[in-house]
């Protein structure tokens, strides 16, 4: 195997265990339980994390399981506190308060209630909706016109970046992600942009990003792409039109005011940006469309 290929074996490894580590922080995740979805040798897992993530698996579970917390809390509104901190893993309510505390300077309950635009953990005004004319109080209207969909699973080859949200993600996808697609000879068919973290919660450095493409079952992985499947089920969609400096406005105006009215909560499944065939891309202006979906269940 060459080294090239090899690499891509441990990423791929890596890129699942993450994603197991998000759909499960609800359950014990020991050492040997994920050296096994990684299909790594358990003495040797803890350190290979360490290298790959730059994080000891338990500083890696622990700051997941504070930052899904805090995306509930405001996600979900409906929920308790101690709902939450079990939804994650804590064992009660005190423990995670405290723990909740430390990372980000409020008690649960504070945060619930915090103004996103006060809290300072953006990057760069990113998420920051006012900036772009969408309204954050849930009680002034609802100026986005979400809708319910069903969307069936999608087998995706993918590209991962890795930083700060914003226009290094347009780079992204014109200098990397672009020009492998133009080898694929895939034809007209749908792109996903998968937002892992939410940039308001996660450090800019850590923060990941998938830009990927629908292939069929007999495509082979090449180029430095991975393949994983983006799961189907229920989701909210938004019609998006604009450029990347307001993209993070409308996720925003979802996130923040359609979603704590909806009757709904996001579920362990990914938000992502679909890019259907017909998507367009003005080059002069930056204006693009797309359709926005967030993963919902019931309250």
């Amino acid at each position: 195997m060459s080294s090239n290929a090899s690499r891509r074996q441990y990423e791929a490894r890596m890129h699942r265990v993450q994603a197991y580590i998000d759909r499960h922080l609800d359950q014990p995740l020991d050492l040997e339980a994920l050296a096994a979805v990684a299909h790594f040798s358990p003495y040797h897992f803890h350190r290979l994390f360490l290298a790959w993530t730059g994080q000891t698996l338990g500083d890696y579970l622990a700051r997941r399981r504070l930052e899904k917390a805090a995306q509930r809390l405001r996600g979900q509104p409906e929920s308790t506190v101690l709902s939450i901190a079990l939804g994650v893993g804590y064992g009660s309510a005190e423990a995670f308060a405290r723990a909740f505390k430390l990372r980000f300077g409020h008690s649960p309950t504070q945060w619930r209630n915090l103004d996103q635009a006060d809290s300072n953990l953006d990057q760069g005004g990113a998420w920051r909706g006012e900036e772009h004319g969408f309204s954050r109080n849930p009680d002034e209207g609802n100026p986005v016109n979400v809708r319910l969909i069903d969307r069936p699973p999608v087998r995706m080859g993918y590209l991962r970046y890795q930083g700060a949200y914003g226009p290094a993600l347009g780079r992204f996808w014109a200098e990397t992600f672009n020009p492998w697609l133009a080898t694929q000879n895939l034809g007209a068919v749908s792109r996903f942009g998968i937002g892992h973290d939410d940039p308001s919660l996660v450090p800019p450095e850590q923060c990941r990003y998938d830009a990927g493409v629908a292939v069929p079952d007999d495509w082979v992985p090449n180029g430095g792409a991975l393949v994983t499947e983006l799961p189907g089920g229920r989701y909210a969609a938004l019609d998006f039109q604009g450029t990347a400096a307001e993209i993070g406005a409308a996720w925003a105006a979802m996130m923040g005011q359609w979603l704590p009215s909806s009757g709904l909560q996001l579920d362990a499944r990914p938000c992502f940006e679909h890019y259907g065939p017909q998507s367009k891309f003005d080059y002069k202006t930056g204006v693009f469309d797309c359709e926005l979906c967030i993963p919902v269940a019931p309250l």
